[in-house]
């Protein structure tokens, strides 16, 4: 059965807010110093409770393991985790600040930051979107199977893919250090 391609939304306004990436350890600072109105959480297990300042229905929780294929006994990103991650970018439409975290602030947080910029600059080129990962966080290496996935849903005829792999795999790191981009990068 065919994939069913999310339909584009283009912003009616353009985006003037910034998205924060960062890992789990800087989680409760980040939230606190740029005021965020949006939370996603890309983690394995369901544990991080919604900061006081975030109304809970502005809170996406993305419960799977930062793998790139399936394997046994762990959770793949699949198309729901995707689609509901789209979903949830384009609510926010880059206005105010979303923060996105994972474990390391390295893989699944930077693909959903990939992700959720492709999916409210619909006219972006998924590139340049790519480069200003890589200027923000020299440690970025976006989940393979995320952007290929939303690459999909998005009908970007594979430049997702093509974009992170150009921006090469990122410098070793234990944890990411945080970063924001703005929400019309790419633009």
């Amino acid at each position: 059965m065919a994939r069913k391609v999310l339909p584009s939304h283009a912003p009616l306004v353009r985006p003037t807010g910034r998205l924060y990436v960062c890992p789990l350890s800087a989680l409760d600072v980040v939230v606190t110093t740029c005021g965020a109105s949006h939370l996603m959480t890309c983690l394995h297990d369901d544990v991080v409770l919604t900061p006081h300042s975030i109304e809970p229905a502005r809170h996406l929780r993305l419960v799977m393991h930062d793998i790139a294929e399936e394997m046994p006994e762990y959770v793949a990103p699949d198309a729901k985790h995707v689609d509901r991650l789209i979903g949830f970018a384009r609510d926010w439409g880059g206005h105010g600040a979303m923060v996105v975290h994972c474990w390391a602030g390295i893989s699944r947080s930077t693909a959903a930051a990939f992700i959720s910029l492709c999916a409210i600059n619909p006219d972006a080129p998924e590139e340049r979107i790519a480069w200003a990962l890589r200027e923000a966080s020299p440690t970025a290496h976006p989940n393979r199977l995320m952007v290929r996935l939303a690459d999909e849903a998005l009908a970007r005829s594979g430049r997702m893919v093509e974009a992170v792999e150009r921006i090469g795999r990122g410098a070793p790191a234990h944890e990411g250090v945080p970063f924001s981009l703005p929400a019309d990068a790419g633009m």
